[in-house]
């Protein structure tokens, strides 16, 4: 007999493994690329948390960063959730002040996500663990370790809410299930600790807060609903709401906005519900109906109205647009197109689905089936995560993230159910084998001692050995493939940061495309400090991150009219845009350009969504359909139109570009990223001058001009050859017009590391 320590020693150590592999599968982009914070909305975190650790708690919450949406600026402390900020500063503090351990804040931002992960793995194995055993516990910790769905949202550089919103979300859900099971106020107050943290870290908080409710309504319908139940929701909502009034970016929208109504309506429910429970012992059945539906019909006929009318006077804010656009996928377009311009708020495709899931995708509806089959209070949970999960990611592709754990979880059921089923069936068969090898002996004792072992050893290949070796070699095949996929699909699809771009050459060897940070480098080097940058609403982080400049607008995206007023510059022709620069006090425009590498992220291909942001804010002197050709379609070659060829966008991202060619085949202007020769090729600036242009033409860089110095600008720059050729897989350098003298940059309080911009590194 084995001791009894040895089960729950397995379980930690396995934990334990998976932990350390959910960690280390994350950290392809630093061992490939090296410690940077990846993608667009991370650099802003990043700046946050740094100026939390340099200047403090009090000064990071009134923290008014002049350097965004100028000239507006932004109040960070008001419009921020601060729950990852306050996580970096606090390990950073305690490894440097308390282990005394030279960390860099940097370097924590860029491993926090990989740590979290870690977590999550054992937030699942509880959660699972609660809905159905500890087996299929391990299994969903494995699962949540190494499944695409969840690290694309949390590899190392990561540095997002995501990254550890998906941890807090399953603690939340885990204290939930005990709350229930248990009817605790003591697990009721957990969860509303680990929410009140998750309404801090991430805005999809809303999700549980929705979420919760709807499972209480079922279970009064269905006939579940129990003190217990009572106890928890009433625990939860009454402190969770009170933390969560704490964040100022909350402050009393849980008791102000439509998206958190169903969780107050649901509380002055249990109330009724548990009063109506509590009268059961002194009334009739009869007596008891009549009063149940007639406070029910009560209710209703006030709370429809009231809420009406509480909306209309304005104290109730009505559904959001972002709210509208998960039901109606055409809403967006229409009405918000900001939103619906981001990639991912677009609906997702079946092979995102495969990619993100493999084969857990597959597994998913047995392990619904299995839950739906044995029905308890807390398994209704995870049906309902599962059916709204499911409808919301495939709205939103963003949201693939809030379906992963759900199938991750019924995935682990239906995996350990299988595993299970398979060896039970051998025993039972086992089982047979033997009564039927007793039965067999006393024949056998005449028939002869070869006859008898003869027997014996066929019947027991052939209903034992043969279906446990093919089931279980089946199972472990599909383990097999998933591991292999979700290493792939980590390493080739989520683990290249956005600033640095790679390509492969035919021999396969690899060339690193470094242009975004050269072009923000040059900005911090080679312009003022208070210069201000105007770019696509994109590119707003990483200038403010890396480069430490002002700019117009940020990937916030709080302000619909001041995006659409750089969209209506964008699509403007030279003088139009010059008066809206003017009044701005922009010094330097700032165009991402793929034509010469083929990169199609670039802002020609993003240009119509400028547009149509301009156009809702300025419909009289901006119209779509001006772009286009006379066939309707969005072309840049010979076909363009007149509109669309003279406005900003296309001068800035064409100039002197027909003097370039990629190869020797190619005629001058040839468009990789469209395909085609660009239809305008002598294009002249008069009120803009060239600033900067990196080494693969992938960023350029604009000055806008002085009136004084507007004439020296129609002189003629210096003539390119037109027979000059640009390798696109080799390496050349930038070009540089008027550049001005290199000077010290200006000190900025350790915001960003010089060890990031040092000239190796570029």
């Amino acid at each position: 007999e084995k001791p009894s320590y040895v089960k729950p020693l397995l379980k930690v150590v396995i934990l334990s493994l998976v932990a350390v592999l959910a960690f280390s599968s994350r950290l392809f982009a630093v061992v490939r690329f090296e410690s940077i914070i990846h993608e667009f909305d991370p650099w802003f975190n990043y700046r946050a948390t740094a100026q939390l650790t340099n200047n403090g708690f009090y000064e990071f919450w009134n923290w008014f960063d002049e350097r965004a949406w100028y000239p507006l600026g932004r109040i960070v402390g008001g419009t921020v959730y601060p729950g990852l900020m306050v996580t970096s500063g606090g390990i950073h503090y305690i490894l440097n002040s308390l282990l005394h351990l030279p960390i860099h804040i940097r370097d924590v931002c860029v491993f926090l996500a990989p740590l979290f992960s870690g977590l999550t793995a054992f937030a699942t194995y509880g959660f699972t663990k609660e809905i159905w055993n500890e087996k299929a516990g391990l299994f969903a910790a494995l699962f949540i370790g190494i499944v695409p769905g969840y690290i694309s949202r949390s590899v190392a550089g990561s540095y997002d809410n995501e990254g550890i919103a998906i941890c807090l979300l399953m603690t939340t859900y885990y204290a939930w299930i005990k709350g229930v099971k248990t009817g605790s106020v003591y697990w009721g107050a957990v969860c509303a600790l680990v929410y009140f943290y998750m309404v801090g870290a991430w805005g999809g908080y809303v999700f549980i807060t929705n979420l919760i409710p709807l499972h209480v309504l079922l279970l009064m319908v269905s006939g579940n609903f129990s003190l217990r139940v009572y106890s928890a929701y009433s625990t939860w909502y009454i402190l969770g709401l009170i933390l969560s009034m704490q964040i100022p970016f909350v402050g009393f929208l849980p008791l102000k906005t439509s998206e958190h109504m169903a969780a107050l309506g649901m509380f002055g429910l249990c109330q009724i519900y548990a009063f109506v429970l509590y009268l059961q012992s002194s009334m009739s059945k009869s007596e008891l109906n009549r009063l149940l539906w007639g406070t029910f019909y009560i209710v209703l006929g006030l709370t429809v109205p009231g809420l009406m009318l509480l909306t209309h006077l304005g104290y109730v804010a009505p559904f959001s647009g972002r709210f509208y656009s998960l039901w109606d996928t055409g809403y967006a377009k229409i009405h918000i197109p900001i939103i619906a311009s981001v990639s991912e708020h677009q609906p997702t495709t079946w092979t995102s689905f495969f990619m993100d899931l493999h084969v857990l995708a597959a597994f998913f509806p047995a392990g619904l089936w299995i839950l739906f089959k044995n029905p308890k209070p807390e398994r209704w949970f995870v049906v309902l995560y599962a059916i709204t999960g499911v409808y919301f990611a495939g709205v939103m592709v963003r949201l693939m993230l809030t379906l992963t754990p759900v199938v991750v979880v019924c995935a682990a059921i239906a995996f350990s159910e299988t595993w299970n089923t398979v060896f039970q069936k051998t025993d039972v068969q086992n089982s047979e084998a033997e009564q039927a090898k007793k039965a067999k002996k006393k024949k056998d004792e005449v028939e002869g001692e070869s006859e008898r072992a003869a027997s014996s050893n066929v019947q027991t290949l052939s209903t034992m050995s043969m279906p446990k070796v093919f089931l279980s070699a089946t199972l472990i095949i599909f383990l097999s493939i998933f591991v292999f996929h979700s290493t792939w699909v980590t390493s080739t699809a989520y683990s290249s940061p956005s600033v640095v771009l790679s390509t492969y050459r035919s021999d396969g060897s690899r060339t690193i495309l470094d242009d975004f940070r050269e072009a923000y480098y040059w900005l911090r080097m080679n312009t003022k400090d208070d210069a201000t940058i105007m770019s696509w609403w994109d590119y707003g982080y990483q200038i403010a991150g890396f480069s430490n400049r002002t700019t117009l607008v940020d990937n916030n995206t709080w302000n619909n009219t001041h995006i659409a007023l750089v969209g209506k510059a964008m699509s403007s022709n030279e003088t139009r845009a010059y008066e809206i620069m003017s009044e701005l006090g922009v010094n330097y425009v700032l165009v991402i350009f793929g034509g010469v590498i083929g990169y199609s992220g670039d802002d020609i291909n993003k240009f119509l969504w400028m547009v149509r942001i301009a156009e809702g804010e300025n419909p009289t002197e901006i119209r779509e359909g001006d772009y286009f050709t006379a066939r309707g379609e969005y072309k840049i070659d010979s076909e363009v139109s007149d509109r669309m060829k003279n406005c900003l966008m296309y001068k800035l991202s064409y100039y002197r570009f027909g003097e370039v060619k990629s190869s020797w085949n190619d005629p001058g202007g040839y468009d990789r990223t469209r395909g085609t020769e660009i239809g305008k090729k002598d294009i002249s600036l008069s009120l803009l001058e060239e600033a900067f242009t990196s080494e693969n033409w992938l960023v350029r860089i604009y000055r806008v001009l002085d009136p004084v110095n507007k004439e020296e600008s129609n002189l003629p720059h210096k003539h390119v050859s037109s027979s000059s050729k640009i390798s696109v897989g080799g390496r050349f350098k930038g070009t540089i017009k008027n550049k001005e003298s290199m000077k010290k940059p200006v000190s900025n309080p350790k915001i960003i590391s010089d060890k990031e911009y040092s000239t190796k590194n570029l």
